[in-house]
């Protein structure tokens, strides 16, 4: 028996560090390392002890012989990794016996605790990217951390950005909630900062602050009509089904039998997903209420994917396209207007995306009928949108192809192109590519200051990137703290804390978040779902200070 990493892999490594027969890769020491869509366990070299599979933070990784029928094709894209080292890109081949793996946890300066006075850090953001900061600086070092989010709940995008039916990629959540109430954690949820406290405010009270506040914008069609009601960013949508706070209950219209996504990547196949889905499935999720209720009433039966590229140049992950195909009861087909798509699909090599499309259905659609019976997802390569038609709100869409231009009636435009990072009050800003100017992660210009996650590389890599990331930008901290070039802060993190009080009288500190987190699962236990979030700002910090009245009885 062997094990293989399925559809879930968030590619942090953490197997990789436990795996006593170097079996996993490629590792972070190999070129290959964060360019690949998932890791790989080589079954030739796989001893079965069952050690990735313990440490694994999503759930991703089981034994080949218990793969459910949806995932048994892994066993084989595993196995398939290995057939060509120089593909894999691994540096040497794997050890025919138990020689213990090569890499270990990130590697940071050594430094004693007599080089520098325990260091206070601010970090602001509690997604993924901050969170492994946190944890790093917690484990390494005697580090005291003030934790600040601008909503009144943790979790960044892994409560607020991955899909609902991913349940298994949203346990990494549990592995970083350990630290909200670490003894050198304090939180401020609900701290706008820029409106609440200033970011010279923040400076003035640690030695060093790490931004980690993502990429809150998204990309724009630059298309006439692209304002129109109905055309919005899958950003907007992901936000309503998730709960987050800023999303309207009712922001979304789904009266239309046929909704565009413009974007062929991870984040459009997600939105096209949910959209098809079959609502009792979903009513076993953490999906918004108001979203669930709004897909039990939805008359949408097509989701068409508009991509500018082949097959061959696809950005979704080989993983999530397997996984479109084996969602019950919806059609995948595949749009056969250009001759060039054939071409790709027939020709590709087992190993590329484009050979997944090989048993899916290709027929050339006729757009001036509606939707076929039933439910499918329409995959239209070497396909643009160049104008977005409507009086009112959308109601079609002109699209440019090799053979001409065509209209494609549709109700809804979801535009799936990708984040953006928006500037941060005080901080340098890069318009062109939306990041903050760094130096391994420390900001230009502003000592102990840094940036880590999409803020600092643009919005590439899934949750796992992040570790690595953060590994980069502590180290580099931690050599600013043994040079001595970090600041010295006029006030302590205590005055922070009661500046942060008198600003923000609703801020939510870890109690808060523990009876939001509470209240969620009771929900969630009653209607027979893991959670029932709570999806505004209100009854967010409701919740959060009923927890606080209670000690104060």
């Amino acid at each position: 028996m062997t094990y293989a990493i399925t559809q879930t892999c968030c590619s942090d490594a953490t197997c990789v560090a436990v795996c006593p027969v170097n079996c996993i890769h490629p590792t972070p020491e190999e070129r290959a390392f964060g360019s690949t869509e998932m890791l790989h366990i080589d079954p030739k070299t796989c001893i079965a002890c069952g050690a990735c599979a313990d440490a694994c933070p999503v759930d991703a990784i089981f034994p080949v012989d218990s793969l459910p029928a949806a995932q048994q094709e892994y066993a084989a894209i595993n196995a398939a990794y290995y057939e060509d080292d120089r593909e894999s890109g691994r540096t040497e081949p794997a050890p025919d016996g138990p020689n213990f793996h090569t890499w270990g946890e990130p590697s940071f300066p050594r430094v004693l605790p007599a080089d520098f006075a325990p260091l206070k850090v601010a970090v602001v953001g509690t997604g993924p990217a901050g969170m492994y900061a946190v944890q790093d600086l917690l484990l390494h070092t005697s580090a005291e951390i003030t934790l600040i989010d601008r909503l009144p709940v943790a979790g960044g995008l892994v409560r607020h950005g991955v899909a609902p039916d991913h349940p298994a990629t949203k346990k990494v959540g549990d592995t970083f909630a350990r630290f909200h109430t670490h003894p050198r954690v304090r939180m401020h949820l609900g701290l706008d900062v820029g409106t609440d406290v200033t970011p010279e405010e923040i400076a003035d009270h640690h030695d060093a602050v790490i931004y980690a506040v993502g990429a809150s914008a998204d990309r724009r069609l630059a298309i006439p009509g692209e304002e129109l009601p109905g055309s919005l960013s899958a950003r907007a949508f992901v936000a309503w089904y998730n709960a987050y706070p800023d999303a309207a209950p009712d922001g979304i219209d789904l009266s239309a039998e046929r909704v565009i996504v413009v974007g062929n990547g991870n984040v459009a196949l997600d939105v096209a997903r949910i959209l098809l889905a079959d609502p009792d499935t979903l009513a076993r999720t953490d999906i918004a209420d108001h979203a669930l209720r709004a897909l039990r009433d939805s008359k949408v039966r097509e989701v068409v994917l508009l991509a500018r590229r082949g097959p061959e140049d696809a950005a979704y992950t080989r993983s999530e396209l397997l996984a479109l195909k084996h969602l019950p009861g919806v059609a995948l087909v595949v749009d056969d207007h250009d001759p060039r798509i054939a071409a790709a699909v027939d020709t590709a090599g087992e190993k590329d995306k484009a050979a997944v499309l090989r048993d899916v259905t290709r027929a050339r659609q006729d757009w001036e009928r509606p939707p076929a019976p039933g439910r499918r997802i329409v995959l239209r390569f070497h396909c643009e949108p160049v104008e977005v038609l409507g009086t009112d709100r959308v109601d079609a869409v002109r699209v440019a192809a090799a053979a001409g231009e065509r209209t494609i009636p549709a109700g809804l435009l979801l535009r799936a192109i990708g984040y953006r990072g928006v500037p941060v009050a005080g901080l340098p800003f890069d318009e062109t590519d939306g990041t903050v100017p760094h130096e391994g992660g420390r900001v230009d210009g502003r000592p102990g200051t840094y940036v880590v996650g999409w803020i600092k590389r643009g919005p590439t890599g899934g949750i796992g990137a992040n570790r690595t990331c953060a590994a980069e930008t502590v180290s580099t901290l931690l050599a600013d703290a043994v040079a001595g070039t970090l600041p010295t802060p006029r006030h302590t993190p205590r005055a922070f804390h009661r500046l942060a009080r008198r600003r923000n009288r609703q801020v939510v500190d870890a109690r808060g978040l523990a009876a939001i987190e509470r209240a969620e699962i009771t929900r969630g236990r009653t209607a027979g779902r893991p959670r029932v979030k709570l999806a505004t700002v209100a009854e967010l910090v409701a919740t959060a200070r009923s927890a606080r009245a209670g000690l104060l009885r």
